[in-house]
C-alpha cells in the first residue's frame, strides 16, 4: 500500500508517517509532503476551506497513493480527478474542512476526521481566557511591562470577579464545551448551556443547566463560545444578542471567528456593555493593520492558539493512523465523514 503523509509544522509529516507505521507495520511505501501552515496562514483553496498548500503540490505528491493522512492538504475535485487510485483520506482535524466531500464521495474515496483531538487543549485555553479576562491578568501584565503600575485595579469598582458564584454561559456543548463546563463547575461557577443538539441528561449530570440562547445571554456574566460554524450559526452573536448581556459582561471566543459579528464589538467595549473581550479567532485571520479592536479597551487577543499543544498533534496523528489500520484490515472506519461512499 502506498501512503502519502502530508503534514505541516504542527502535525509534522514525520509524526504522521511514524504513527501509521506503528499501526500497520512495515512493508508499505510512503511518500511525504510538508505544507507551510502555521508558518503561513491557512485559507480557501478552490472550494475547500482552511487548507494549506496548493492543488498542484498535492497532485504531484500523491503519485499513485492509495491512502493519505493529512491535516491541511487541500482535497478538491481537481485533486480527486488526478488520483484515481486514492481510496482513503484521513484528516486529523475536528472536521474535514479541507476536503470537498461531494467530490470525494463521487470519486469513491472515504474521508475520515479526528473528533476531540484538541478538546483538552482548547478547553484549558478557554478557561485560561475566561480567567484572564475576569481578573485582568493579561491587560495588567501588559500595562506593568509598559511602565504603568495599575494599583487602582484593587479599587472595588475596578476589581474583577471570581468564578466561584459567577454565572457562565457556554454556547455549544460538544467535546470542548463539556470539558469547560466541568472545570467551571469545579471552580464553583453556575454553568448555563445553550445547544439545541445537546443531551439534557448529560448536561444535568455535568452540573450545568440547559437553557435557550436568549436566556443564557440575559443571565450570564461570562459567555464563552464553543459552537461549530455553520450557515445557521454564522454571526450567532450579533448586536441584538450582545444587547441582552448584563452590563459589563465578559465575552470569550475560542471557537470560530464567524460565530461572532465583530462590527459592534468596539462600541460595546467603549460603552461598557462589554467589560472585557477575549478572542483567539477572528472574522479575518490574521486581523488587518487597521483592525478596529486594536485600540478598544479591555481586549485580550491571541493568534488562534487554543488547540495548540504537543498532545494535540500527537493525538491527531494517532487518530488518523488508527483509521488507516482499520482500512488496511478491512474494518469499519470509526469517524467516516461521507458514509454515502459506502453505498452501492
Amino acid at each position: 500500500m502506498r501512503i502519502l503523509a502530508a503534514g505541516d509544522h504542527f502535525v509534522g509529516t514525520g509524526l504522521l508517517a511514524d504513527a501509521v507505521r506503528a499501526e500497520i507495520g512495515a512493508g508499505h511505501e510512503f511518500s511525504e509532503l510538508t505544507l507551510p501552515w502555521p508558518v503561513e496562514p491557512f485559507g480557501p483553496v478552490a472550494n475547500v476551506h482552511e487548507a494549506s498548500g496548493t492543488e498542484e503540490q498535492v497532485i504531484e505528491a500523491l503519485a499513485g497513493a492509495e491512502v493519505v493522512v493529512t491535516q491541511m492538504a487541500p482535497f478538491t475535485k481537481q485533486v480527486f480527478a488526478a488520483a484515481p487510485g486514492l481510496k482513503l483520506v484521513s484528516v486529523c482535524r475536528g472536521g474535514p474542512v479541507n476536503v470537498d466531500l461531494a467530490a470525494a464521495t463521487e470519486a469513491g474515496v472515504a474521508v475520515t476526521y479526528a473528533p476531540g483531538r484538541n478538546a483538552g487543549a482548547a478547553a484549558e485555553f478557554a478557561v485560561g481566557m475566561i480567567l484572564a479576562a475576569m481578573r485582568r491578568i493579561s491587560t495588567s501584565s501588559a500595562e506593568l511591562l509598559g511602565g504603568t503600575w495599575r494599583g487602582d485595579y484593587y479599587a472595588y469598582d475596578q476589581t474583577g470577579l471570581e468564578l466561584d458564584g459567577t454565572t457562565v454561559g457556554l454556547v455549544g456543548y460538544g467535546a470542548i464545551g463539556a470539558r469547560v463546563a466541568k472545570v467551571l463547575v469545579a471552580f464553583g461557577a453556575k454553568v448555563l448551556v445553550a445547544d439545541p443538539f445537546a443531551d439534557p441528561a448529560r448536561i444535568g449530570a455535568d452540573g450545568a443547566e440547559l437553557v435557550d440562547l436568549d436566556e443564557l445571554l440575559r443571565r450570564s456574566f461570562v459567555v464563552s463560545l464553543h459552537a461549530r460554524l455553520t450557515e445557521e450559526t454564522r454571526h450567532l452573536i450579533d448586536a441584538a444578542k450582545l444587547a441582552l448581556l448584563p452590563q459589563g459582561a465578559v465575552l470569550v471566543n475560542t471557537a470560530r471567528g464567524g460565530l461572532l459579528d465583530y462590527s459592534p464589538l468596539p462600541e460595546a467595549l467603549r460603552s461598557g456593555r462589554l467589560g472585557a473581550l477575549a478572542l483567539d479567532v477572528y472574522d479575518v485571520e490574521p486581523p488587518p493593520a487597521d483592525w478596529a479592536l486594536r485600540d478598544a479597551p479591555n481586549v485580550i487577543a491571541t493568534p488562534h492558539l487554543a488547540g495548540a499543544s504537543k498532545q494535540t498533534a500527537e493525538r491527531a496523528a494517532s487518530i488518523v493512523a488508527a483509521e488507516v489500520g482499520r482500512y488496511s484490515r478491512g474494518e469499519a472506519l470509526a469517524n467516516l465523514a461521507n458514509p454515502g461512499v459506502l453505498r452501492p
